[in-house]
């Protein structure tokens, strides 16, 4: 199944690909490939983590996580772009366990909606910042 997604950056489109004859992944949030335009300019936003405006973090991993996205959302509005323009995350869980999974499926479902990007989860023993569980990094479509 292919499917495109309409954005905000003129007539361009991501389309989303989902081929019938592999595993569908959208329950997960997120989808097997994402193809941005020909001409597209393409912005690269460095790993969010869950730090707050002080830079403190939360020793919980729900809310580290919530709060890298509400950071990513933040990134994404100041290059001028929406969620929906989003083509790629990767995303890096310190610890990963499938206990993990419902509460990245959740944040991810609830920023994208039906436009979910490609994305890859890399499990990791740490990250920068010794209190930090959690980090995601975003391929953006501009125009």
């Amino acid at each position: 199944m292919t499917m495109g997604i309409s954005t905000t950056a003129g007539d361009r489109k991501l389309t989303i690909v989902n081929p019938q004859n592999l595993y569908d992944p959208t329950p997960n949030g997120y989808s097997t490939a994402v193809i941005v335009p020909v001409g597209a300019r393409v912005a690269y936003i460095s790993g969010q983590g869950g730090q707050d405006g002080t830079g403190s973090l939360s020793p919980d991993f729900a809310v580290q996580v919530e709060q890298a996205y509400a950071n990513l959302r933040a990134a994404i509005e100041a290059l001028g772009a929406k969620p929906d323009q989003v083509a790629k995350l990767t995303v890096f869980v310190v610890d990963h366990d499938m206990s993990k999974l419902d509460v990245l499926t959740r944040n991810v479902k609830a920023m994208f909606g039906a436009a979910l990007p490609a994305q890859t989860l890399v499990p990791v023993p740490k990250l920068a910042i010794d209190p930090m569980l959690f980090e995601v990094e975003a391929v953006v479509m501009l125009d």
